[in-house]
């Protein structure tokens, strides 16, 4: 089971390495695609941490998973989603 947990981590972050590498692909997109996005991360190592006791708050997460503060990676990298992404996103995941 350790072998396997150090195996997943480094899959993990070989993950995280390579949606840094693929800055163009928007969150929205992902989302659009595969249903979870780099927010999507953050928010289930926050939830992943409280299960195991482990306070870590979002915005530490965030810079975890974007590399940078995220504020700092909307600007620099975030564009606004096109109204066919917004349509499609809506379509994918409607209002409870």
């Amino acid at each position: 089971m350790q072998d396997q947990d150090k195996i997943q981590a480094a899959v993990f972050r070989r993950l995280l390495s390579h949606l840094d590498n693929r800055k163009d692909v928007q969150n929205i997109e992902l989302m659009n695609l595969a249903g979870f996005c780099r927010n999507c991360f953050s928010k289930w190592t926050v939830a992943e941490a409280e299960k195991l006791g482990i306070e870590v708050d979002i915005d530490t997460a965030r810079e975890q998973v974007y590399g940078m503060p995220y504020s700092e990676w909307k600007e620099k990298h975030q564009l606004p989603a096109t109204p066919e992404q917004l349509a499609k996103f809506n379509e994918l995941n409607p209002k409870k």
